[in-house]
């Protein structure tokens, strides 16, 4: 029987409600209150605010809360039903790199090294699925220690190329167990990798190497690189040497470059010319490289010709055999002769010569090219700006460009006639400069905690600083300026970056390339020159919405990035709201642990900061 009361109760609120809705009631109460406290925490430092020190703190529940973000995605916003994960791709593809078929290539008749070439017009390989590292795959060494030890089972390498090479990075290497280790201190061998780059100084009439950078000497492009020990050197002496090498199957020179965290990328000037506009580097460098210089009518020395700058510096060592009238014939058919007469209409003059090493100077006077004594090889005329794969040309470039000042008169840093030069306001570069510097704290700090969140302090440590050493190759994706390089070195942060200029965006790369950063100019609607898993973090500013204005695949651009990405690696894309959401909901589909965060300053911009999974099948 029931009270007076009740009987009231229930007249004016109804019968009472079954007790399985009551718990459904308060089961939704609880997830709602979940998820209005997720997006509260989603919040990020304005661009003109410092970051709290605090962030460091609790950030095993930051790394926890992007799993949830992550699950949230499937289970709610979509639906359980509605998204699916993208497959793996077969073992066969572990070390796969588009537009490098060479069998297709070579059953499209190219041949005499062009079947080695980049060709993405012969590759219709589109597969939807992820290339998942080796089953022998570990997570690269820290730097520095990853820069002298690498993991064997990362990089596609046998025992029998290991003992079967020649070159002189490659006899640097001793082949352990499971790893590689490379050694390049005096002593080691008879043509020690500092003993070798002391000679180079001493050719061009330095004391020293360590006076490279006085001679005006601050960007190198190493050819046929080895596996990296020369250009590893340098840049322990602040330069930024660069290696291009063919696309190997394997023993990959870039594949073994990158692992050690030196830069690198896939190129071949067999046909085509390099992503690299005119008048790009100090120094270009060939040590054994394989390339017949004088063959092709000289087309590869007028390649050289133009990315080198004013006044700098063509270095070869090849090896040779010594003759008494002091001509040299190389194993590739090369001599000196032959080389001697062709430099000569580059208007170059060689400095020395000293057994195997020859070097050459390119002229700091443009008008010796048009002058009749040396008008053999004609002045190119047109636009050079878009130098995108373009034939190699029979022609000598960059002589009217305004960006023709020879490397040692060139300043440490740009002032405002040069940039002047590229079109630039000082006040707009500065900016632009200073804008970057505080994003960059800013990603430090959100990166940092959830990084060490995998990477607990031993007992007795300090407590981790910020990410230092956990990242090491870096990729802008839409370099722009170049404002986030320049900020990671003021910062002397040990990585180095990859500043690609989208092509169809305004064409910054001389710029980049006048500051002494590495860069090159791309197409994003089609894979990039890489091998698998050879980046530690990727940043796109902008390149998401400017990949749609292409009429190009957002999906196929974020399973290009999985690919060039190492496992537990780190992807931040900054775009506007719409574009943002989309790419978080694919990037649930490629498995990446994803999270929106709002900058809070007024504007539509998000960041969508993702960690790539360690997959293994």
């Amino acid at each position: 029987m029931r009270s007076p009361l009740v009987n009231k109760l229930s007249l004016i609120f109804g019968p009472r409600p079954p007790l399985n809705r009551i718990l459904l009631c308060l089961v939704s109460v609880c997830v709602l209150l979940a998820l209005l406290s997720s997006f509260s925490t989603t919040t990020f430092d304005s661009a003109t605010s410092y970051a709290k020190p605090d962030i460091y703190t609790n950030y095993r529940k930051l790394k926890e809360q992007a799993r949830n973000d992550y699950l949230e995605l499937k289970s709610i916003s979509l639906g359980a039903n509605l998204i699916k994960d993208v497959g793996l791709c077969g073992k066969e593809r572990e070390n796969y790199v588009p537009c490098h078929n060479v069998s297709a290539n070579l059953l499209a008749g190219l041949k005499d090294g062009e079947e080695f070439d980049r060709h993405c017009e012969l590759s219709q390989e589109h597969q939807n699925c992820l290339v998942r590292p080796p089953k022998e795959y570990k997570i690269p060494l820290t730097w520095p220690a990853g820069r002298d030890v690498i993991w064997s089972g990362n990089v596609k390498l046998t025992k029998d190329q290991f003992l079967s090479s020649g070159s002189m990075t490659k006899r640097l290497m001793l082949l352990e167990e499971n790893q590689i280790a490379f050694h390049s201190e005096d002593g080691m061998i008879v043509d020690g990798v500092k003993d070798y780059s002391h000679l180079i100084a001493d050719m061009i009439g330095l004391g020293s190497d360590t006076e490279f950078l006085q001679a005006g000497v601050r960007t190198v492009l190493d050819i046929g690189c080895g596996f990296g020990s020369f250009g590893a050197h340098l840049l322990s002496l602040r330069l930024m040497a660069l290696c291009v090498a063919p696309y190997e199957p394997s023993g990959s020179q870039v594949q073994l470059a990158l692992e050690r965290g030196l830069p690198a990328v896939i190129g071949n000037f067999i046909s085509k010319q390099l992503p690299f506009p005119s008048l790009s580097y100090d120094m270009v460098h060939c040590a054994q490289c394989g390339i017949i210089w004088d063959s092709k009518d000289g087309l590869f020395l007028i390649e050289i010709d133009r990315l080198l700058k004013p006044g700098g510096y063509f270095v070869l060592t090849s090896p040779t055999t010594q003759q008494q009238d002091s001509t040299t014939s190389t194993k590739n058919g090369i001599t000196s002769s032959s080389l001697e007469e062709f430099t000569k209409k580059l208007c170059w003059s060689r400095l020395a010569q000293q057994e195997e090493t020859f070097i050459w100077q390119k002229t700091a006077d443009s008008q010796c090219y048009t002058s009749s004594s040396q008008g053999e090889i004609p002045v190119c005329k047109g636009n050079e700006m878009q130098m995108y794969y373009q034939p190699l040309a029979h022609c000598i470039s960059g002589t009217t460009s305004r960006r023709w000042v020879p490397i040692h008169s060139k300043s440490d840093h740009l002032n405002s006639t040069e940039l002047e030069i590229h079109g630039l306001h000082p006040d707009d570069f500065f900016e632009d400069s200073n804008f970057w510097k505080l994003a960059l704290r800013n990603y430090w700090s959100l990166l940092s905690p959830l990084i060490f969140s995998d990477h607990p302090k031993r007992p007795g440590d300090d407590d981790p600083l910020p990410p230092y050493n956990m990242v090491r190759n870096v990729m802008d994706m839409n370099a722009h300026y170049g404002g986030l390089s320049a900020a990671l070195m003021e910062a002397r942060k040990a990585v180095w970056v990859m500043n690609v200029v989208p092509l169809g965006a305004r064409n910054t790369l001389p710029l980049i390339h006048d500051q002494g950063f590495a860069g090159v100019l791309h197409n994003w609607c089609e894979p990039f020159p890489t091998y698998p898993r050879t980046y530690d973090l990727l940043h796109a500013n902008g390149l998401l919405s400017h990949i749609a204005s292409q009429k190009c695949s957002m999906f196929e651009l974020l399973l290009e990035m999985d690919r060039i990405l190492r496992p537990e690696g780190w992807i931040i894309l900054s775009d506007t709201l719409g574009t943002i959401e989309k790419a978080r909901t694919l990037a649930a589909q490629i498995r990446w642990e994803a999270r929106v965060i709002d900058l809070q300053n007024g504007s539509d911009q998000r960041l969508l900061v993702c960690q790539k999974p360690f997959v293994r099948k």
